[in-house]
């Protein structure tokens, strides 16, 4: 598994909750406190590990964890490059949504050795879509309904989600896009904003 998975899900529990539960989970892993490296890829087992003690001392399903990091990946300050990358997608969530296709492609520019599920998006109307989600992390598709959420809340989109398992890993995410300007959006623009001086 790569380590930019894991780091993702190292950096949503110290974020999210605190450093003390970081080194809680990593000392039940048996990793070092300063966790995983981003560039490097782990064995499956470490990385499958590290998600069952999330979940076991969040006390939380797995699909509800998967889903908070998803939320987190697009919606802390700590990832603002992360939504800024999904926001260049178009200017209405639904151009969003028409960009995802080519998500694991644009990824993979990033970081060559990264490999994302398959998204595949259907449209059966103007507002109703379907986001085929196939490959080897199941898991994923959960990430990719608070992605979804979030990013829905960006653009002021009211949408309704649901998840079917296809087998084999495969999940099929329904997107109903009850109202594409029901509040206001995030502001964003193209121009990053300049950082504040510290004084």
């Amino acid at each position: 598994m790569h380590g930019l998975i894991n780091r993702s899900i190292q950096c949503f529990v110290r974020d999210t909750y605190g450093v003390e539960r970081w080194l809680s989970i990593a000392k039940a892993v048996g990793i070092g406190p300063e966790g995983f490296e981003a560039m490097l890829v782990y064995e499956d087992a470490l990385g499958n590990a590290l998600l069952r003690e999330v979940v076991l001392q969040l006390d939380k399903p797995e699909e509800m964890v998967l889903e908070d990091v998803g939320t987190y990946l697009v919606s802390h300050q700590n990832t603002e490059a992360i939504r800024r990358l999904l926001r260049f997608g178009g200017e209405t969530f639904a151009d969003f949504l028409h960009s995802l296709d080519d998500l694991p492609d644009r990824a993979k520019l990033a970081v060559a050795d990264l490999e994302l599920p398959e998204l595949e998006l259907t449209d059966e109307d103007e507002t109703n879509f379907t986001l085929h989600v196939r490959g080897v992390h199941p898991g994923f598709a959960f990430v990719l309904v608070g992605v979804l959420r979030t990013m829905a809340d960006d653009y002021g989109a009211l949408v309704l989600l649901d998840q079917k398992c296809l087998g084999d890993g495969n999940m099929a995410i329904t997107i109903g896009v009850l109202d594409s300007s029901f509040a206001e959006g995030r502001c964003f623009s193209l121009a990053r904003r300049p950082q504040q001086e510290v004084t």
